[in-house]
């Protein structure tokens, strides 16, 4: 067995992209993926052997695509699918592999999922997301702080209940414990590496496990 061959990614020399700002190819003033085929020459000739790309995938864009809205779809912003397919094709020619930003932790208030989850307790996608209500002289369930400032907790338009965002409030956490979601976030995960993308890295993955019982 090659040792070596099967840990390439201890040789790997990773050149981060962040889309956004990378190289505009349109004019309208946000880098594309047509920009980062357009780039590739260059990005192999200062000896890269593997790109990271920062979120491309549908996203209203709160915080810089890291609030997904759909893990199967590029944002028109960046182009199409068939531009990514692309960029992996270029970059593979090349013998640069590709490694995608994959965000575990939260999705985007925007996506199905919530939209459903949104709907009530009775909803099949409720308990993809954490959801907990306020008890006693209380006005949320605990006194956490959001990394984006005040509570982590927000209530729901329509109910009695709270939902947990570690991040913005337009970024619900997904309710790890649900084994749906573990089995939901592997498919999206599939998807990708059957385009024939190289790796993903886990964004955010040492939030997913929160403790018991939510004390303060």
């Amino acid at each position: 067995m090659n040792t070596m061959h099967d840990k390439w990614w201890k040789n790997a020399v990773v050149y981060q992209i962040y889309p956004k700002s990378f190289q505009d190819t349109n004019d309208d003033g946000i880098g594309d993926l047509k920009g980062i085929i357009k780039r590739m020459d260059y990005i192999r000739s200062i000896g890269v052997n593997m790109i990271w790309l920062n979120p491309v995938f549908v996203s209203p864009q709160i915080d810089n695509g890291y609030d997904v809205a759909n893990y199967y779809a590029i944002d028109d912003s960046f182009g199409t699918m068939a531009d990514m397919e692309k960029v992996i094709e270029e970059a593979h020619k090349r013998g640069i592999k590709v490694m995608m930003d994959f965000v575990l932790n939260h999705t985007s208030d925007q996506h199905p999922w919530f939209q459903e989850a949104l709907k009530g307790p009775g909803n099949l996608y409720r308990d993809y997301y954490i959801w907990q209500k306020a008890t006693g002289k209380r006005s949320v369930p605990n006194n956490w702080g959001s990394f984006f400032g005040g509570s982590v907790w927000e209530k729901e338009p329509l109910g009695e209940s709270f939902y947990f965002h570690l991040f913005a409030k337009e970024m619900p956490d997904l309710n790890w414990e649900n084994p749906e979601v573990r089995m939901a976030m592997a498919d999206c995960a599939n998807f990708w590496l059957d385009k024939g993308i190289d790796a993903l890295r886990l964004d955010a993955f040492i939030h997913v496990d929160k403790e018991e019982g939510f004390p303060d």
